[in-house]
């Protein structure tokens, strides 16, 4: 369910779990959050999250968080902090709709391209629950405060146009040509050494 490639400083995490949405159990999450902690032990310097089929990730398993406390497991801030401190390159290539609290995986990447269609809400207000700590800050960043809030507070599904307008992801490529954009974009980052890739991060930060 979780598929992840290594190849010459890029590492390459794909969600395959179409036929549910690619929705994440916890045991997914923790997956994810060891590749991204690993990577930045192996110094990768690119790395890369995407899905299988037409959806990125739909957030929780709504199975699993039926009979387990899954919307509130601290395993999501893990995630997302593990993506947030790699010293590399970090993509968001999101093949479809990101939904829930799978956008905090996104959100902590450095860039986020998209397909044409791709539909961006994390309807949090309407289920009860608050998001992941990180995550409405990492937003307001990206977004401003009351476009973060038309996200958190009014349940809006954002389209692709518009949340490129917005900022929230940074460019949308067709379906077909999303690897190439991927394979583009991390380069320079793969053609550099892993501490000059970390240097240069570093001082955006």
């Amino acid at each position: 369910m979780i598929c992840h490639e290594i190849e010459n400083g890029l590492w390459r995490v794909t969600i395959d779990r179409p036929e549910k949405a690619n929705s994440l159990t916890g045991a997914m999450l923790g997956e994810i959050a060891d590749l991204a902690e690993r990577a930045g032990r192996e110094e990768a310097r690119a790395f890369v999250l995407t899905g299988t089929g037409k959806v990125f990730s739909a957030g929780a398993d709504l199975a699993e968080a039926k009979t387990v406390t899954l919307a509130t497991d601290p395993v999501w801030e893990r995630l997302s902090g593990a993506i947030a401190s790699l010293p590399c390159l970090t993509i968001a290539a999101l093949n479809g709709t990101l939904a829930g609290g799978a956008m905090g995986m996104a959100l902590a990447c450095d860039l986020r391209i998209a397909v044409p269609g791709a539909k961006f809400f994390y309807p949090v207000m309407k289920l009860g629950f608050l998001p992941q700590p990180s995550d409405p800050a990492r937003m307001v960043a990206l977004v401003g405060p009351a476009r973060a809030k038309m996200i958190l507070m009014a349940g809006q599904k954002i389209e692709a146009e518009e949340a490129l307008g917005w900022g929230l992801i940074d460019r949308i490529v067709p379906r077909e040509t999303l690897d190439e954009t991927v394979a583009t974009l991390a380069a320079d980052a793969l053609g550099a050494r892993a501490a000059h890739v970390a240097g240069i991060k570093a001082l955006i930060r």
